[in-house]
């Protein structure tokens, strides 16, 4: 069993919000994600998707967007990501989206020897911007929740942890924070993240911080191509 991941599909085949208005290299991206998935991502397989799923507001306007991440190869694991405003009953959607498609919300799925957690995460606080208020507030309450997600992982024993964030899980410098932290505390062997595109990016798609992986898989900096996640 590999492990890949790529993000933030902005997924619209059932509502009118194309991408390619962001750029060229948007452009016929759906196509390019189904051929790269299914070339590398083997049915047994698993396919890490970090949020920013669809554009969609209510979640029957998904049905197009998941028939098309269902004709992706192997077991796939969602998160939800900033933009995903038709997430809201987590038992609704799992029922959904059905058995090839794993749910994670504050909690934790084991397949084989790997153990994924995840959470949606919050914009860190930058050396030189004052977090507000209302952000503090959501920037605490996700740092709880990702605790409680690697918490659902018990003893994690000879398995591999992989945590799954939306948001990056540090600021542009990289400094350390509390969910760096936690991921250390924890013993987590690689994390996944999103959400950033462009020159949002900041260059690094593999970053090794305190012995610990992190991969940004955004969907338009890996030039739609799944990054295969490998931990040492």
């Amino acid at each position: 069993m590999k492990i890949f991941a790529l993000s933030d599909f902005h997924l619209s085949f059932g509502v009118n919000k194309p991408m390619d208005i962001f750029g060229d290299h948007w452009q016929n991206y759906e196509a390019e994600i189904q051929k790269n998935w299914n070339a590398k991502v083997g049915p047994d397989d698993i396919g890490i998707i970090a949020g920013d799923i669809s554009w969609a507001m209510r979640m029957e306007e998904t049905q197009a967007d998941f028939d098309f991440i269902r004709k992706l190869n192997g077991t796939k694991i969602i998160i939800r990501g900033n933009h995903d405003y038709w997430w809201k009953s987590i038992s609704k959607i799992r029922a959904f989206v059905g058995d090839s498609i794993k749910v994670l919300q504050n909690d934790s799925v084991t397949i084989g020897d790997t153990i994924f957690v995840g959470t949606r995460g919050w914009q860190t606080p930058e050396r030189n911007r004052t977090q507000t208020e209302e952000d503090k507030k959501i920037y605490d309450r996700e740092v709880l929740r990702f605790e409680l997600s690697l918490q659902s992982a018990g003893d994690k024993g000879d398995k591999k942890l992989i945590a799954i964030l939306h948001y990056p899980p540090f600021n542009c410098l990289r400094d350390d924070s509390p969910f760096t932290k936690l991921c250390e505390k924890y013993h987590v062997d690689a994390v996944i993240y999103g959400h950033l595109h462009g020159k949002g990016g900041r260059g690094d798609l593999v970053y090794t911080k305190n012995g610990i992986k992190y991969y940004l898989t955004s969907t338009d900096l890996l030039r739609h191509n799944p990054v295969e996640i490998t931990m040492n």
